[in-house]
């Protein structure tokens, strides 16, 4: 399990990485400059212009990586994936994968999907409206 977290963040970090690197080179250095003569320190000037200039890109990849919670990589799974790890190792998909193509329980491999797009967008609309009423963000 701890292998599969390490490399889940490890495949994640570098495109988190860029986006908000993105994000920072968009703020305007002026911002920074007159806070340097209004006397600011780099603690101050992350808290009142690097953070609030963040703010919009900080809660679209929020959505984004609450919206890929459901998701388990079936990919890392399913090739580290036996019968002795049954147990241990059964998540949404691999189950969808077991009762739907192994077995040909189309029905109800169907339903669990269903059930995990229902509460992913649960978790986003979530998401979305306390994005909003916290930070006053809105992608439509």
């Amino acid at each position: 399990q701890g292998t599969m977290v390490v490399t889940d963040i490890w495949k994640e970090f570098g495109f988190n990485t860029i986006v908000y690197l993105a994000a920072i080179t968009s703020i305007d250095p002026s911002l920074y400059e007159s806070a340097v003569m209004d006397g600011a320190n780099r603690l101050q000037q992350i808290i009142h212009i690097t953070l609030p200039g963040m703010l919009p890109i900080i809660m679209l990849m929020l959505l984004l990586n609450i919206g890929s919670v459901m998701n388990a990589n079936f990919d890392q799974i399913f090739n580290l994936y036996s019968p002795t790890v049954y147990k241990t190792g059964d998540v949404l998909d691999t189950l969808v994968y077991r009762i739907g193509l192994v077995n040909a329980n189309y029905s109800l491999s169907t339903a669990i999907g269903i059930f995990k797009s229902l509460v992913s967008m649960v978790l986003v609309g979530t998401s979305y409206l306390s994005a909003y009423k916290f930070a006053g963000y809105r992608i439509f």
